[in-house]
């Protein structure tokens, strides 16, 4: 494998070994501070980070590696009309690997065809954000000691949440473990992530969090998006679903783990912070190591396009997700698995004849 798209180009095996040679990388920080020497890692941006962008650069200089990149678009020569696929291409020749954010879904794929060093998705739109899944299995293997026979809840912005998706998609393959899906209506889990991950699953759809609590390993926050949203009235109306406070977790077990993959802007509240239960500062400084282990995989993985793009084309179909890369890019064969677009999963329409 040289690239990871998506959490499912990694087996379970690959996860388990990621998480512990990461788990060593916290022991014995000295055994790898120069085992990237000479190797450059290109950052590149095209939507705002904090966490991710300079957990990425922390990995690699821990590793003795260096860094070149950008943190926006508007600072790159897109502003011109370059495509995605001459982006890389062009960094491509200038790095040794590549992890890159884009606010259109079915960017990374875009990228992992055209590439000759291995590409890392730091998120695509509201579709993916695999190395956060590393992230919170290894916070949740720390905190909890397993990764099976757990009740996980993930509450708020199921829709959009891109780290909710694959999540599930990750936790999905271990055995014992059952969603609680806490959301509005509004903001549900998207029928295809569902339907894909969840089928023969125990999972259960509420609105309430107070009564939900009760029975979680995991509560697992998320922020109502606003970037994502078309109508900014129904943001509005949404964005205060779900705030956590000390009050509702006095019904929840003393070995729960609060999580959330930041920023948060009100639905924890800063008293719970205190709590021994809260663990999201915690996990977000995991995300270093679990990043320095991947960079490690990735390297030794070899160099040469290998492209994760499944599908056929099909003429009788186009994609009608307006986040998709497929909307913007020039030059792509649009492709479908069944009735999915190959790059974004939304689910196609027929084609007007």
């Amino acid at each position: 494998m040289k690239n990871l798209v998506d959490i499912l180009d990694l087996s379970v095996e690959e996860i388990d070994r990621l998480i512990e040679v990461a788990a060593d990388m916290v022991a014995s920080p000295e055994k790898y501070s120069e085992i990237c020497r000479g190797k450059i890692l290109a950052t590149l941006f095209f939507e705002p980070s904090t966490r991710t962008r300079l957990s990425f650069t922390s990995a690699m200089m821990s590793l003795g590696g260096s860094v070149l990149g950008f943190e926006q678009a508007g600072s790159t020569s897109v502003t011109k009309g370059e495509t995605v696929a001459d982006t890389i291409r062009m960094v491509a020749a200038y790095s040794d690997i590549i992890s890159m954010r884009h606010p259109y879904e079915g960017a990374p794929i875009v990228a992992s065809t055209v590439s000759r060093v291995p590409i890392i998705n730091a998120g695509d739109g509201g579709h993916f954000h695999p190395t956060q899944t590393l992230t919170d299995l290894f916070s949740i293997k720390n905190k909890l000691g397993r990764l099976n026979n757990l009740t996980v809840g993930l509450c708020g912005d199921l829709k959009y949440g891109r780290t909710v998706h694959s999540l599930i998609s990750a936790m999905a393959r271990y055995e014992g473990v059952r969603f609680v899906l806490i959301s509005p209506a509004e903001l549900a889990l998207p029928d295809y992530i569902k339907e894909e991950f969840l089928r023969g699953h125990d999972f259960v759809e509420c609105e309430s969090l107070e009564e939900a609590i009760p029975e979680l390993d995991i509560l697992y926050m998320t922020r109502i998006q606003g970037e994502r949203f078309a109508d900014r009235d129904e943001y509005e109306r949404l964005k205060d679903s779900y705030i956590l406070t000390r009050d509702k977790l006095g019904t929840a077990k003393e070995t729960l783990s609060v999580m959330h993959p930041l920023p948060r802007v009100n639905e924890i509240d800063v008293d719970v912070d205190d709590d021994p239960r809260a663990h999201y500062f915690d996990q977000a400084e995991g995300g270093r190591y679990i990043r320095m282990a991947l960079i490690l995989m990735l390297l030794d993985s070899g160099r040469g396009i290998d492209s994760r793009l499944h599908g056929e084309p099909d003429k009788t179909l186009s994609c009608s997700n307006p986040h998709c890369i497929t909307m913007t890019e020039r030059g792509i064969k649009k492709r479908f698995i069944g009735d999915r677009c190959a790059y974004c999963d939304q689910k196609a329409k027929k084609r007007e004849v």
